[in-house]
């Protein structure tokens, strides 16, 4: 992509309504659009990496074995009074609407209930079992205190899968597995090192334990004590000394530390399978429940918590697995042998399935090379007259502060593709 081509723009301002460190840069950089408190719109470069956020999160769960689909953002009212959350009592962050007729329907809160009653017409015998089904959509929460940027919203890019298995044992499997499989995510993003698996309530869903995985920030409104070495955490609304002995935890083990909640996983039992009449029947030809699981990772929201850690003071820090380019390149100079070696240098980079952010604006150096720091692309490249002197270019990657002199026909094999 060329900046000449690309409608949005940087800002040297800090935007005034927005608190959050993520937010700022994101705006400032021109990744998200502020629609209102909690509610962003995705630009082109952020696009980009919420894409490639959830190119990660998607490679994972395929690995397992799970299915992607897609379900409705609006939901039927009757489902969900079968199993007893329509009520606002009961769940309170629900954006609801109503149609021309005056019925009323749920907005994409979460999606147990369409799930059981879609696989109603799929599931009737033990040899259907076991399933991992999952999506990557916008979900909404009438949250009363949007705030912190991405990691706080009310429209925001969820991940959310489902289990179904034939035994308890069986459901266990698939829930490990999961979670294996979500520790590998953390690790490509870079975040493997910060996040913890933490026990915590299991909220509605269910009457145990639930798995939270919080990331360890100053930003964190969650408390969180760990245990560095079990890289195990637990939250403090659950955090008593008769918990720590069904955990296993050491209370002279754990450190006190602030998080943000970047994903979770839920044993569900049989509560919505019961309550919407999917069943199974097993090789005896009796009917038997259906044990369930959940499982949900914030892609927007580890937008949000990237941006937040890997900046610095002058801009966004992007890991290489999910930046919007691998390139920032900068020509510096409009005289032909500048601009056709940089052309040229751009064309063998994208043949070459690097993905390149072109700088060929005319404009002072200054303000590329600070554009290139706030967009926090992993590596750049400089192409000038002086450079050329030697058929060479200047590297420096965006973690370091060296600059080197490069060989033209040795740039592509010093840029390591994620």
């Amino acid at each position: 992509m060329r900046l000449t081509q690309l409608f949005t723009k940087t800002r040297k301002q800090i935007p005034a309504d927005e608190e959050a460190r993520n937010a700022q840069l994101l705006i400032q950089a021109g990744f998200i659009h502020k629609e209102m408190a909690g509610v962003y719109a995705y630009l082109p470069l952020g696009k980009r990496v919420l894409d490639n956020i959830a190119k990660v999160v998607r490679q994972e769960m395929d690995a397992i074995g799970a299915q992607e689909l897609q379900m409705t953002t609006l939901q039927p009212k009757e489902l969900f009074e079968r199993t007893d959350r329509w009520d606002d009592k009961k769940v309170d962050n629900w954006f609801k609407t109503k149609l021309a007729n005056g019925s009323d329907l749920g907005m994409g809160l979460t999606h147990e209930e369409p799930i059981v009653q879609a696989l109603k017409d799929y599931v009737n015998s033990y040899k259907d079992l076991p399933i991992y089904v999952y999506q990557i959509q916008s979900k909404f929460r009438n949250e009363l205190r949007a705030k912190s940027g991405l990691l706080r919203g009310r429209e925001f890019i969820m991940k959310d899968m489902y289990s179904f298995a034939r035994t308890q044992k069986e459901h266990t499997e698939l829930y490990e597995n999961a979670a294996q499989a979500y520790n590998k995510v953390f690790d490509r993003l870079g975040l493997g090192k910060l996040t913890y698996r933490t026990y915590a309530d299991g909220g509605y869903f269910t009457d145990k334990f639930s798995d939270e995985y919080q990331t360890i920030s100053n930003v964190g409104e969650d408390t969180v004590y760990v245990d560095e070495k079990k890289m195990l955490a637990i939250n403090d609304e659950i955090y008593t000394p008769e918990n720590l002995t069904k955990l296993g935890l050491k209370k002279e083990d754990l450190l006190k530390k602030r998080g943000v909640e970047v994903a979770n996983i839920f044993p569900l039992e049989s509560k919505y399978t019961d309550a919407l009449d999917l069943y199974y029947t097993d090789e005896k030809g009796q009917q038997q429940s259906i044990i369930m699981g959940c499982y949900g990772i914030g892609v927007s929201r580890l937008m949000g918590i990237i941006a937040e850690h890997f900046a610095d003071e002058n801009g966004l820090v992007w890991p290489a697995s999910i930046a919007p380019a691998q390139v920032y390149l900068i020509r510096l100079g409009d005289d032909d042998k500048v601009t056709k070696a940089a052309d040229k240098l751009y064309d063998d980079l994208k043949k070459a399935n690097i993905e390149v952010l072109y700088d060929d604006r005319d404009t002072r150096s200054g303000a590329k090379f600070a554009d290139a720091d706030l967009l926090g692309i992993p590596y750049r490249l400089v192409v000038s007259a002086k450079t050329l002197e030697n058929d060479q270019v200047e590297l420096k990657q965006r973690t370091g502060q060296e600059v080197t002199l490069l060989a033209i026909d040795k740039v592509e094999s010093s840029i390591n593709k994620p």
